[in-house]
């Protein structure tokens, strides 16, 4: 597979086909670039930036690194990676922690408003 076949996979894969199943599959994350992160950052075995000299990462990647990058991706599609897991994996290599779901809004009971005093005036 060419370099250009390959760099042209991994856009349609973390622009339009990861971020368009990302609710659907109930994945952490839903932006393109928190894909990429996660994708290359496994593809590497930490954190990319420290393998990759240059910006944009999939135009300066290892073409190897790339093409395990975008198996990743379609193992994920494929639903035989745990792209939860990779997420987890790739925060843990940049010190951060999975941030938490939000949580709904509770509604306040009936005849127990919590609205401000405007709100209350108004």
């Amino acid at each position: 597979m060419s370099r250009d076949t390959v760099q042209a996979r991994w856009l349609d894969l973390t622009r339009r086909e990861l971020p368009g199943l990302a609710v659907a599959r109930g994945w952490p994350v839903r932006a393109d670039h928190c894909f990429q992160r996660i994708l290359l950052d496994n593809a590497f075995g930490g954190v990319w930036y420290d393998h990759v000299a240059g910006r944009p990462a999939y135009v300066h990647a290892d073409p190897a690194a790339l093409v395990r990058a975008v198996a990743l991706g379609e193992a994920a599609i494929a639903g035989t990676v745990d792209l939860g897991e990779l997420n987890r994996r790739s925060l843990n290599w940049r010190g951060k922690t999975p941030s938490k779901p939000r949580a709904a809004t509770p509604m306040s009971p009936a005849g127990k408003s919590i609205r401000t005093k405007i709100e209350r005036t108004a």
